[in-house]
């Protein structure tokens, strides 16, 4: 199994993967990832992130049954594994333990 640290973009594909639950397939996980960051992504990143979420054992894959809207075709089913529900919760607690660290007053604007 190659290292379990995310990347960021690997993250997000992770995360979408796990919000998806039962229905991850690169499409959908491509149009949900486009829709929450309003910004066209290639098809060909999301299906080499997810390949390598599954070479880290980050995520595992099965052939759904096949459908007629896809021409008979199976899609091929995403699921986070343990092993990357562990790296998605160290990943929050890091990203949580640094915005705690922020002074007050750090940030100038109103948004913090």
């Amino acid at each position: 199994m190659k290292g379990t640290q995310l990347g960021e973009f690997e993250e997000i594909v992770l995360l979408t993967i796990a919000a998806l639950y039962d229905d991850a397939y690169s499409v959908a996980v491509l149009e949900e990832i486009e829709r929450r960051m309003e910004r066209p992504m290639s098809i060909g990143a999301i299906h080499r992130t997810m390949q390598r979420l599954e070479e880290k054992g980050l995520v595992k894959s099965r052939f759904g049954e096949a459908t007629t809207e896809r021409g008979g075709r199976r899609k091929r089913l995403f699921t986070v594994t343990p092993a990357g529900e562990r790296s998605l919760f160290e990943a929050k607690t890091l990203r949580n333990d640094l915005w705690a660290a922020i002074p007050k007053g750090a940030f100038k604007t109103s948004l913090s």
